[in-house]
């Protein structure tokens, strides 16, 4: 595939290295930066056939340029379970909520049956999900709303730091949303014991 190889011309060995010794394992890992995965998704655009392709890969890049070329529009729940239960890293379930998860029209529903989950990475895609859709404005429904502010408070009680750490963040985009949001996510932080 001639995306493939041109991952060989940008590709960071020392990058790639550090991911490997932080447990970041792919197949194949090119240490290619973001910006220039990003360039070469603009060259490419939207592409379904060709985002599958791609995802279907066990290659860091080729994850990332999937998620970044994929159409949201063609893109359905079923197709989101999939990615789901296939990704493989923490840094690519970031970049599927950042590049593509936030734009689905379905993605306020999904974003808080993952944080539901019993999986870190399904509740790091959920968290950062609902992140960026607060950051545009999104007021989740009453129920999302509820179940958000609960599981947020259990994920900053938590174990895993990466989780606990999604959910802050994600608690303060809602507190920015107005008024009475910052007031129930004040109180969700005081039943987590954290005091902002």
């Amino acid at each position: 595939m001639r995306i493939k190889r041109s991952f060989r011309l940008v590709m960071n060995g020392v990058a790639a290295q550090s991911m490997r010794d932080k447990g970041l394992v792919y197949h194949m890992n090119w240490g290619v930066a973001l910006p220039s995965l990003k360039a070469m998704a603009g060259e490419y655009g939207k592409d379904r056939g060709l985002a599958v392709a791609l995802w279907n890969e066990n290659i860091r890049e080729c994850k990332i340029l999937a998620t970044l070329i994929m159409p949201p529009d063609s893109f359905s729940e079923a197709d989101a379970d999939v990615w789901m239960e296939q990704t493989p890293t923490v840094e690519i379930a970031e970049q599927a909520s950042f590049n593509l998860y936030q734009h689905l029209p379905f993605a306020e529903g999904k974003a808080c049956q993952w944080i539901a989950s019993d999986s870190e990475l399904y509740n790091l895609c959920g968290y950062h999900t609902l992140s960026r859709l607060f950051m545009r404005g999104l007021k989740p429904g009453a129920k999302c709303a509820g179940e958000f502010l609960g599981r947020a408070a259990e994920a900053l009680r938590g174990d895993s730091v990466a989780v606990g750490k999604a959910a802050l963040s994600c608690l303060l985009r809602f507190a920015e949303l107005g008024e009475g949001y910052e007031s129930s996510g004040n109180m969700a932080l005081k039943a987590a014991g954290v005091s902002f």
